[in-house]
């Protein structure tokens, strides 16, 4: 019988989903079969579309985490069911079809999340005592999510109590009380004093997760939906968020003052003045960056004044055409809700990231009995990077600060608490287009390379540096300004534990400044690197495959040692096999003498590891063909860490497993500097940044601890 857990709240509006969206995240990456679970209910019209789908957690859960059931099984009755039966008179018929549906799926899975009513029925004055009965009647513990946006210590306390209590008396075990949407400010002070108290009643679990506003915030394309409107221009920034809505009936003197992050102006589509206004402020670093404009009226805009709009360069703003007349518009904007759809793959990231980042998840873990994975799956080695790098929070410069994707992955990291960031370029440019992408970068420290303090002293330290290849003074002073530079001399001299850069630069942009300033670790004489290749059903280390191009005996031993031990740092035991064309004693040739070599002196160089080669990829992964290949070996079939002959190998062979295995690559990690520096793949995704700086901050720890 699959284990479960009865995740409900206690009110409206308390952002349950989150919370289950979180667990159901924590419990895919220690191998679960997982499976979710709606009690009642609640069909939903998605936006955009004249189609419904039987609920919206249900369907979020579904594709997310892409279960393999249809989603009529995740249900156990609809709210019109429900409201039907309890009218006749039949409650004993709805907590029958619940409990048979919940059984019907449980015996699919290993664990069931089951999310509770949402108290928006006709019913819900009794939903509180529904969610205790279900509870009860399916056999689960407990995870109350208690909305603590009131900020009051005291009466959070208490609507917690009462709900726990009423969950006790009838014999259902709380394992947690999550406090959600807690104002940041007081955060700290609203912690202090319920944490404790709700431990000491008997909670495993207590947790204050802060509200994030964006989450709440309508998004311009749930606005257009909601109106039946049309865009007109600036589709591709639909994703902007709405926080407040402000009639433009004024002159635009009076306007400018109430623009603000996050503002819809509306104003009839005539006031081609207020329309120029708001595309004129996003060129501007004086003013905030709104969110959009929903023009009014009967008739179509001005040709000229389209044409115009059409032609202007730069960033956009979304621009609805509203079918409404303004005070109807208005008043429709008022009651459009932020939805958590799976479409909406940003905000998804951001719930987890808040859970990940303010939930003790492997107390949680404990709480409700889910064992620890024997292997290392994907998903829980990324899960890892961020909290391995949460542990010692290091500082990472980027120095392509005003990169898209960089501002997203710097939101991201500081959201999730992984790293302290300093981002390289004109600060105006980089908060402007963070604006206007909706990336919070607030906490990150903007340092521009060609306005410091510090620039006399990195050309003076550049010059001593290279001035044997000639390099003047003054041509030092002109190469520091050179981002990637400017952030390794950052790294060198404390300013920064680390450094990531290439999503626009080459990858000898980024690394020839390493090389010349923070140079190789005593004792290693070489630079290389690892692949982590995230399979399916495990993490494996490929070396070296972006920076040798034919390593000598000597240089390949150096590779495969330090490919063991960083294996080793990020939790992945070592087994190395160093790969030929040939396996054992069975082919002869200078390639594979130069690779029996390498093992010899690998050996030497790491007596403890578990090492052996030359070994054909087959015979290294695959148990059956090791055994008859290679019987006695003790890497055959096991091997974790993979080290490549040469850069055309391996370069290939981490390519043709990326694409053909559908695996993750996360990497070149660089291996052997002094300090650590990595380097992104100009088509980087954002969570490859992530990734990467992860990464970097956990290197970064070893030289401290080194």
């Amino acid at each position: 019988m699959a284990n479960s857990l009865y995740v409900t709240g206690v009110e409206a509006h308390n952002g349950k989903v989150l919370v289950s969206l979180g667990i159901l995240s924590m419990l895919e990456r220690s191998g679960q079969k997982v499976g979710f679970f709606r009690p009642v209910a609640r069909p939903f019209r998605l936006p955009g579309s004249d189609h419904d789908v039987i609920d919206r957690d249900a369907y979020l859960m579904h594709e997310v985490f892409d279960l393999p059931f249809d989603m009529s099984e995740m249900v156990g009755v609809t709210s019109k069911e429900a409201e039907s039966l309890a009218a006749s008179g039949k409650q004993g018929a709805v907590a029958e079809t619940i409990l048979e549906a919940y059984k019907r799926l449980q015996d699919k899975v290993d664990f069931v999340v089951v999310q509770g009513t949402d108290y928006l029925s006709a019913t819900s004055a009794v939903e509180t005592e529904l969610n205790i009965e279900l509870a009860r009647d399916l056999g689960t513990p407990v995870a109350l999510v208690v909305d603590g946006s009131c900020n009051d210590a005291e009466a959070i306390h208490s609507r917690t109590m009462i709900a726990v209590d009423g969950f006790r008396e009838k014999g259902c075990e709380v394992v947690a009380a999550l406090l959600n949407k807690v104002d940041r400010n007081p955060l700290e002070l609203i912690a202090g004093r319920l944490v404790q108290r709700l431990r000491s009643a008997g909670i495993p679990v207590v947790a204050t997760i802060p509200e994030l506003p964006a989450l709440g915030m309508p998004r311009m394309d749930e606005v257009a939906a909601h109106l039946g409107g049309h865009v007109l221009y600036g589709r591709e920034y639909l994703h902007n968020k709405v926080g407040r809505i402000i009639v433009a009936s004024g002159s635009v003197e009076t306007m400018i003052p109430l623009l603000a992050d996050n503002v819809l102006l509306v104003t009839h589509l005539d006031r081609h003045d207020a329309i120029f206004m708001a595309m004129l402020s996003l060129l501007s670093h004086a003013t905030p960056n709104i969110a959009g404009m929903v023009l009014s009226g009967e008739q179509e805009l001005s040709a000229p004044v389209a044409q115009l709009l059409e032609g202007l360069p730069g960033p956009r703003i979304p621009i609805v055409r509203s079918p409404k007349l303004t005070y109807e518009t208005t008043l429709a904007l008022t009651q459009v809700k932020a939805a958590l759809i799976p479409e909406y793959k940003r905000e998804v990231e951001m719930a987890r990231q808040l859970f990940e980042s303010h939930v003790d998840t492997e107390a949680l873990r404990k709480a409700i009995h889910v064992s620890t994975p024997k292997a290392v799956t994907p998903k829980m080695f990324k899960y890892g990077l961020v909290k391995q790098a949460r542990v010692l929070k290091q500082k990472i410069v980027m120095p392509e600060g005003d990169d898209p994707r960089i501002l997203r992955a710097a939101d991201a990291l500081l959201r999730l608490q992984a790293v302290d960031l300093v981002l390289l370029g004109n600060p105006e440019d980089i908060r402007t287009k963070a604006g206007q992408l909706g990336a919070d970068i607030g906490s990150a420290e903007v340092v521009n390379p060609q306005d410091t303090p510090w620039a006399e002293e990195f050309a003076s330290m550049y010059h001593d540096m290279r001035k044997h290849k000639g390099m003047t003074l003054e041509a030092a002073r002109e190469a520091i300004l050179d981002p990637p530079l400017f952030g390794v001399l950052m790294v060198q001299t404390g300013r920064a534990d680390g450094m990531v850069a290439g999503a626009r630069t080459s990858t000898a942009a980024t690394i020839r400044p390493a090389f010349q300033v923070i140079k190789t670790k005593p004792g290693c004489s070489l630079v290389s690197s690892v692949f982590f290749m995230c399979l399916e059903d495990r993490v494996l280390v490929y070396g070296d495959c972006a920076v040798n191009p034919d390593p000598t005996a000597q240089e390949l031993a150096e590779i495969a040692v330090t490919s063991a031990e960083t294996a080793r740092a990020f939790g992945i035991e070592p087994i190395v096999a160093l790969l030929s064309y040939s396996t054992g004693t069975s082919g002869a040739g200078q390639d594979v003498d130069k690779v029996r070599e390498a093992v010899r002196i690998a050996r030497q160089l790491g007596p403890n590891l578990v090492l052996e080669g030359p070994l054909q990829y087959d015979a290294a992964v695959d148990a059956g063909v090791a055994k008859t290949k290679l019987p006695d070996s003790k890497v055959g079939g096991r091997a974790t860490v993979f080290v490549f002959p040469d850069l055309n190998t391996g370069n290939n062979t981490y390519k043709a497993v990326q694409r053909s295995a559908h695996a993750i690559a996360i990497g070149p990690v660089l291996q052997g500097l002094n300090k650590p520096v990595n380097d992104l793949s100009r088509g980087c995704l954002v969570e490859d940044i992530i990734n990467t700086v992860a990464i970097t901050a956990i290197q970064a720890q070893a030289c401290r601890s080194a």
